[in-house]
């Protein structure tokens, strides 16, 4: 224990690249990376505790400070997730599929990223992907003609989700630890965010040509009962967290938990006379919630975290801002290393580097990593969870993806970032 209480800051750095290396090469090491990330968060924080830097009440203290913030994004990220959950189990969300039928391959493209660019703006991308890539499946039962169409969804999700505050966990972390309020991040990356969407569906707009040889058609009269009101109540409850944040000022998971009682009321009026539908309540609904995921986060968060109460990351901040100086490439690598990386640890490892007193609510820096650590994990098709969800689902291979769309999505994710620079 001495050896380890006097090289405390080596150990912690050791134990977050070993548990980062190991998340990276999950599909290598077959061990989940929730399991990973939580013990290399527990190591961190062991390594400090018996550095004994600070006393045992006072490393509690911290500790305990972190995960009072940590908190917070993981109630929000569970009440969210139940949300959507309750909505399609009711195939509420058939009220947007219904509506993406066309023979035109041109018609199709443009159609499925309209609509996968606005639903990831309030669901998130992840659900938006395994989403609308189950739909193509209905639709598009060709596996070769399916796949161009299902990997600019994952273009058209990240994207989506960069731009609102509930649309990607990087971006809703932000606003959470008010980084970015939520009227500053739309109106700043909004049209950043169409761009860098627009550059890459131009592309295959004209690389696709012709009708589909043959489609599925979907039945329109199996939806379950209670779908559109679900539907519509389950939405406005997502659009409401931050507006009920700016009339209170409350933090946003009570908003979110204000919106999942709603549902969780309405459900149980809705159906508690038919012992059929228990499937569409939320204590069953509550089963189908991916629960890895939110500990995944959780493990992550708390690991920066570390990094954070030793210095290491103000301590990489002060290098930056002597070596590269200049924030805008400083947030633009940010978001080349998310398509390789996680992006969900850089946005935390960079809350931690700068200051709030530094750098303030939308401050530019906010926004620009926001942008960059959305829509840079589209350039491959490891750089976000919709792409790994993806390669699950289709089992597109990670070349043939970087082969046809790494370029193209760099152009419009540069382009964005030079829009976003222009516009302020």
């Amino acid at each position: 224990m001495g050896f380890i209480a006097e090289n405390y800051i080596i150990f912690i750095i050791a134990f977050f690249c070993a548990g980062y290396l190991g998340i990276i090469l999950e599909r290598f090491v077959r061990v989940n990376k929730t399991a990973v990330a939580i013990l290399m968060a527990v190591l961190c924080w062991a390594a400090y505790f018996v550095s004994q830097v600070d006393p045992v009440k006072a490393s509690l203290f911290r500790l305990n400070g972190f995960v009072a913030e940590v908190s917070q994004i993981i109630f929000f990220l569970l009440g969210a997730m139940t949300l959507v959950e309750v909505v399609d189990s009711h195939d509420g969300f058939r009220i947007v599929t219904d509506m993406i039928q066309t023979v035109s391959k041109r018609r199709m493209l443009w159609l499925i990223c309209i609509a996968t660019f606005f639903l990831s703006s309030v669901l998130d991308n992840l659900t938006t992907t395994i989403l609308m890539v189950s739909l193509l499946r209905k639709l598009i039962p060709d596996d070769k003609e399916r796949s161009l169409f299902s990997c600019m969804v994952i273009i058209a999700a990240n994207a989506g989700g960069a731009w609102t505050p509930i649309g990607d966990v990087t971006t809703t972390m932000l606003w959470i630890d008010d980084r970015l309020s939520s009227l500053g991040v739309v109106k700043a990356l909004f049209i950043p965010s169409v761009v860098s969407l627009l550059i890459p569906l131009l592309y295959f707009h004209f690389k696709v040509k012709g009708t589909f040889g043959k489609m599925k058609k979907i039945n329109k009269d199996q939806n379950e009962p209670g779908s559109r009101p679900i539907f519509f109540l389950g939405v406005a409850a997502l659009i409401f967290v931050p507006i009920f944040k700016g009339i209170t000022g409350m933090p946003p998971f009570m908003g979110m938990l204000l919106g999942l009682a709603v549902l969780w009321i309405a459900t149980d009026l809705m159906h508690y006379r038919h012992s059929y539908r228990d499937h569409l309540k939320i204590p069953h609904v509550l089963s189908r919630i991916d629960h890895s995921a939110i500990l995944f986060f959780l493990g992550i968060l708390l690991a920066v975290d570390a990094l954070t109460a030793v210095g290491v990351l103000a301590n990489v901040a002060d290098w930056l801002n002597t070596e590269v100086s200049s924030l805008p490439l400083i947030a633009t690598f940010i978001g080349l290393f998310s398509a390789i990386m996680d992006n969900v640890p850089l946005v935390a490892a960079t809350m931690g580097m700068y200051s709030l007193e530094q750098f303030p609510i939308d401050d530019t820096l906010w926004h620009m990593i926001a942008y960059a650590a959305g829509t840079g994990g589209s350039i491959l098709i490891i750089g976000s969870s919709a792409g790994i969800a993806l390669m699950g689902i289709e089992r597109i291979d990670f070349f043939s993806y970087m082969k046809r769309f790494s370029i193209p999505v760099l152009i419009g994710y540069l382009a964005g970032m030079g829009v976003y620079l222009l516009i302020n």
